[in-house]
């Protein structure tokens, strides 16, 4: 048993009685494969053959069907449990997987795409019932069955039983010699599901953009070369599953066989009882049988198992280490300090941001400018706690440290945050609930208001059941503006209602038309009265209602002044 497969049945819930169950399970089921056996030979051997009367069959007969009727109710049960503890597994890997992305946050998590992610968590875990529901169960009985048949016809024929356990080795080298095959097809597969699931994911969500700058037939042609190679991938497993039944059907007719002969020419000769001949004949192919339908179940078990190693990469990410102390945020607005911060992603060879100094006073105001990719985002995400810094400190309060961020309850200091992303997510539910996501027990007036500053009134009561149109996940059905203002609303209402004293604002004007964005600034400049903010912008309208304008490139600041000193028209170089 491989180690992911270990470790799948120590993260099953209750999973050592789950194991014992299956155990008893398979020695009852080997048990009753003899008995049934037994009571068949008898039946054929004094009834069909001795002309035995019914009245003396009638018992063996009754017993026989009990026998059968036993087994089947076993079988249906012992199915019934493991589809049960199939499903606890699911849901506990599920949401162990999930609570530890929480935890981990997106900058841990870069070399795990989201949309491979989802597919793992979706499609992929099903794939784990073929593994408890056939392949585990089938492992205890043709470990059960062959000894309980071999000890049965030691007893009853021991040529026979030499011939079988010479043959029974067979099945299982062929299995394995055609499994290690099976198992890099089945990767290659799952693989190539996962990207291809992942990028069809990936490219619904930023179709819009896709559409508008004319990439749409690419990622087309990109899907369905996936789509493609997934197929051909999927076709290879199919052949080598073929191609190993029927080997292993071979294997195991030759050797049913190799006894068949032998008993029917003594049989012949009269060296060997019909009775215990029978018995020989009905028992040999129950011990082949159980280790043929192990290396059927193998190949719809394999894809599961390189599901859950994926999985468990995830829950094996280090985590960042909890500070020994969990300080309280301060109530007012926070001074910042970042003191050469150095902060690098996986999938990036160079520094998002490299050795950045960077003093923001209590209630100030600060632009972040810069091209895409300068590190903007990335110095939000710090604030948030979403980014570790690989060197360097965040602290707040003025020049002598303060308190550090790694000391903080992030929970804490997250709630006196109020956070813009640069691309919000909307889910599943309707306007208001979306709006009154930081804020729950918000009232409808609440709502409304935080609407309207935030300019989206409108179009939501222009929404077939206004504020309780229920949208799509990611926000379907709006434009990219409409959902920029939604989130904006959430920043409103939290402000209004929440003990905000930092702002974090990532393009709060973007997708928005010169009035509507005029007005939205106005309730922006209010809101940032009193608060310290950090606002990334690249429009001149916005620039205009900072203190002071920071910009970055690669990674560094490169210019830090105040935005009175800075012309209209450098406002307007600075944003381009």
């Amino acid at each position: 048993m491989r180690p992911e497969e270990r470790r799948l049945l120590r993260e099953l819930p209750g999973g050592r009685g789950h194991l014992a169950w299956t155990g008893l399970t398979a020695l009852a089921v080997a048990v009753l494969v003899v008995l049934q056996a037994e009571l068949l030979a008898g039946v054929l051997a004094d009834g069909v053959m001795e002309g035995a009367g019914a009245d003396r069959l009638a018992v063996p007969l009754a017993l026989f069907a009990g026998v059968l009727a036993l087994r089947a109710l076993l079988t249906r049960v012992h199915q019934a449990a493991a589809h049960h503890a199939a499903a606890r597994l699911k849901r506990a890997l599920r949401a162990r997987v999930l609570r530890r992305t929480q935890e981990l946050g997106p900058a841990r998590l870069s070399g795990h795409r989201a949309g491979e992610l989802t597919t793992a968590l979706g499609r992929g875990l099903d794939a784990l019932d073929p593994y408890l529901t056939g392949y585990l169960p089938q492992l205890f009985l043709a470990a059960a069955v062959p000894v309980a048949v071999l000890a049965r016809l030691g007893a009853a024929d021991p040529a026979a039983m030499l011939t079988i356990l010479v043959t029974l080795p067979l099945i299982p080298i062929f299995g394995i010699l055609i499994g290690l095959q099976t198992r890099a097809a089945a990767e290659r597969q799952w693989g190539l599901l996962s990207r291809l699931g992942g990028h069809f994911l990936d490219v619904v969500a930023g179709l819009p953009t896709l559409r508008v700058f004319g990439r749409a037939e690419a990622q087309v042609r990109a899907i369905r070369e996936s789509a493609d190679a997934h197929r051909a991938a999927a076709l290879g497993v199919m052949r080598v599953a073929f191609l190993s039944a029927l080997v292993l059907e071979l294997v195991a007719t030759f050797s049913v066989a190799l006894i068949a002969v032998p008993v029917g020419l003594r049989l012949l000769d009269g060296g060997l009882d019909l009775r215990t001949g029978m018995l020989v004949l009905l028992l040999a192919p129950e011990a082949y049988l159980p280790l043929r339908a192990v290396g059927t179940r193998f190949h719809e078990a394999v894809e599961g198992v390189a599901v859950s190693r994926q999985l468990f990469g995830v829950l094996d990410t280090a985590a960042p280490a909890p500070p020994p102390g969990r300080a309280a945020p301060p109530a007012a607005p926070p001074g910042l300090r970042l003191d050469r911060v150095t902060v690098r992603y996986e999938d990036r060879d160079a520094p998002a941001l490299d050795a950045v100094d960077l003093d923001v006073a209590p209630g100030e105001r600060v632009a972040l400018v810069g091209a895409s990719g300068a590190g903007k985002s990335t110095v939000l995400a710090v604030l948030l706690g979403l980014a570790a810094p690989a060197g360097g400190t965040v602290a707040l309060g003025g020049p002598d440290g303060g308190t550090a961020l790694a000391d903080l309850d992030l929970e804490r200091w997250r709630r006196g945050i109020g956070w813009l992303p640069q691309r919000a997510h909307l889910f599943a539910g309707t306007v208001a609930d979306n709006i009154r996501l930081g804020v729950p027990d918000a009232t409808d007036e609440q709502v409304r208001q935080a609407a309207r500053e935030a300019m989206a009134d409108g179009f939501i009561t222009a929404l077939p059941d206004g504020y309780r149109t229920v949208l799509g996940e990611r926000g379907t059905g709006l434009s990219g503006g409409q959902r920029q203002r939604l989130a904006l609303a959430r920043v409103f209402l939290r402000c209004h209602t929440g003990e905000v004293s930092l702002l974090l604002l990532d393009e709060p004007g973007a997708h928005l038309d010169q009035e509507s964005e005029a007005a939205l600034l106005e309730g922006l400049r209010r809101l940032m009265d009193g608060r310290t903010a950090i606002v990334v912008a690249h429009r001149p309208a916005v620039l205009g209602h900072v203190d002071r304008i920071v910009r970055l490139a690669d990674g560094r600041i490169v210019a830090d002044e105040p935005a009175a000193r800075t012309g209209t028209a450098e406002i307007a170089g600075i944003a381009r």
